[in-house]
């Protein structure tokens, strides 16, 4: 009778020492094989987290770099308008101080020309003065010495008449006839030559002094047109510089906005592979074990004949 519960391939495989094999190491490869997987599905999915904290924190500080940036482009765009005004001013009112200060000057300049020519005029109007009347001097001592003359003259030719009233005289008591006639003709004779030759000096000394005269008059004509001469120019006052305005004002332009530095995304890594790969691995080597057990070789023939007596059926029809 047949054993229905009779167990052959146990029974081999615990002949055989191979049914422990096969689920001890197929069991821990397969195990293994699975827990790696599942590891690398743990490492995977850790390392996708890390790499997106990592990137969050890359894109948290590339902003925050991009948000200072432009915070300082800000500051120093307004500084540099603050600084320009501030320079604008300052040059405008320094060429204005510049400009105020010339123009003192030029007046003090001015003023001090002017000075130097109203004391040449005064110069010149008293070196006129000191000729008019250094002329006038010349001329009363040209005429007195003229009256001089003709006083003389005067003098002379009232002499030479008396002294004639006196040789007629002489002549009218000590002679008589013609020898009186003739001493009258002789003496009348001399007063004329005395009358001839005092007037020809007379004349002469007037010339002369009308000469001197004029002589006078063109020395102090020279001197009038020397005074002048050296007088100065009337000064002429500068045309004032025009006052300082200030330059147009510079047009800024805006700074540019900064944006975050572009930071590329994390690849993630796939946390189903490792675990798909770690099953299937496992699988294998379980399908492995089982398909390597059933392929093992037929029981030898002491082996059968043991079989048979426990009450394998061989080739016995059921």
């Amino acid at each position: 009778m047949i054993n229905k519960n009779y167990d052959l391939l146990g029974e081999q495989l615990a002949e055989s020492g191979l049914e422990m094999s096969i689920d001890l190491f197929t069991g821990i490869a397969a195990g293994a094989s699975i827990i790696g997987g599942i590891f690398g599905s743990s490492q995977a999915d850790s390392a996708n987290r890390q790499a997106e904290k990592n990137y969050k924190m890359q894109r948290k500080a590339a902003q925050k770099v991009a948000d200072k940036t432009n915070e300082y482009n800000k500051k120093a765009h307004a500084v540099d308008i603050q600084n320009y005004q501030n320079n604008r001013e300052y040059d405008h009112e320094t060429n204005l101080a510049k400009w105020r200060y010339q123009t003192e000057i030029q007046d003090l300049q001015y003023k001090a020309v002017i000075e130097q020519y109203g004391k040449s005029v005064e110069n010149t109007e008293s070196r006129l003065t000191y000729n008019s009347i250094a002329a006038m001097q010349a001329y009363e001592s040209e005429q007195s010495a003229l009256n001089d003359i003709l006083t003389e003259d005067t003098f002379s030719r009232q002499g030479v008449l008396v002294d004639q009233l006196q040789n007629e005289g002489r002549v009218a008591l000590g002679q008589a006839g013609n020898s009186r006639t003739k001493a009258l003709q002789s003496s009348i004779a001399a007063l004329g030559r005395n009358s001839a030759i005092m007037d020809a000096s007379l004349s002469s000394s007037v010339e002369q002094s009308q000469r001197n005269l004029r002589q006078i008059g063109l020395q102090r004509y020279a001197a009038d047109v020397n005074a002048k001469a050296q007088m100065m120019i009337r000064p002429t006052k500068t045309p004032t510089a025009p006052i300082p305005t200030q330059a147009p004002e510079r047009i800024f332009i805006e700074p540019m906005e900064v944006f975050p530095e572009a930071i590329q995304a994390p690849i993630r890594q796939s946390t189903s592979a490792p675990l798909v790969s770690g099953f299937i691995s496992g699988a294998g080597q379980i399908a492995g074990g089982i398909q390597s057990t059933y392929q093992s070789p037929i029981p030898q023939i002491g082996q059968q004949s043991r079989a048979v007596a426990a009450g394998w059926p061989g080739n016995q029809n059921y």
